[in-house]
């Protein structure tokens, strides 16, 4: 059975320990108290050496406490380790992966594209991006294998082509969503379809934190002109509509 390390126990953290757990011995670090929720979920807590000693590690952590956690994992971490990201950015990571870790180490960039809420209760149907960056071609399809064994849908893809299109396809979402909760909008008894849609945008939204919701535009190199280019596009229709 392949050992599994976990470095951080979020929300993400704690729905990736209970997935694992049902195939894998999987051990947790995180520096909050946290035993008994991790013994919950079936795996066990741990220091920081041990889970860094594991067959895989899985970094759960905010991207802004990556690299400093990329450098304080690298002396420790066995020679056939793979280090696995869970970032919704990808560049950033893949280059701090690259230039932090040893070469004998192998690195898997990955982002989930769901997360506590959507996949409560089932994995089914939900999308994965894998970027295989350093990373054996059998050891990547035993991976891919066991995912779509769960449910899973499978991306392939490089890290630049994720970061441009995440940058529309999250990162705007959760710009819209965050401004419509700026904006102050509520559920309403008069209301359209449309309008529950934005709704739902802003529901989406509503349980992520503002460091979140920061990291995914501040690392992500395209995000901003895509932030810009939609402003832009509503400040034109604006205009138009004072003409």
């Amino acid at each position: 059975m392949s050992s599994i390390g976990i470095i951080g126990f979020g929300r993400f953290g704690e729905l990736a320990a209970r997935y694992l757990s049902k195939d894998f011995s999987v051990a947790v670090f995180t520096r909050s108290d946290r035993e008994q929720a991790i013994q919950a979920c079936g795996a066990r807590a741990v220091c920081f050496e041990t889970v860094c000693r594991q067959e895989i590690v899985i970094l759960c952590m905010p991207i802004s406490a990556m690299r400093e956690i990329l450098r304080q994992a690298a002396p420790l971490l066995r020679e056939d380790t793979l280090v696995v990201d869970v970032c919704s950015v990808k560049v950033y990571p893949v280059q701090w992966m690259r230039e932090l870790l040893p070469t004998t180490v192998s690195i898997l960039p990955t982002h989930p594209m769901f997360g506590p809420d959507s996949a409560a209760h089932s994995l089914k149907d939900r999308k994965i991006v894998l970027c295989p960056e350093r990373i054996g071609s059998g050891k990547y399809e035993k991976i891919r294998i066991w995912l779509e064994g769960q449910g899973l849908v499978v991306i392939k893809s490089t890290a630049q082509e994720h970061d441009e299109k995440i940058a529309v396809s999250l990162s705007l979402t959760h710009f819209i969503g965050r401004s419509l909760s700026a904006f102050g909008a509520r559920d309403m008894d008069i209301d359209t379809e449309g309008y529950k849609r934005l709704m739902h945008i802003l529901g989406v939204v509503s349980h992520d934190t503002w460091q979140l919701f920061e990291d995914m535009h501040t690392y992500n190199p395209y995000a901003k002109q895509k932030r810009q280019a939609f402003i832009d596009a509503m400040l034109g229709i604006h205009e138009r509509l004072d003409r």
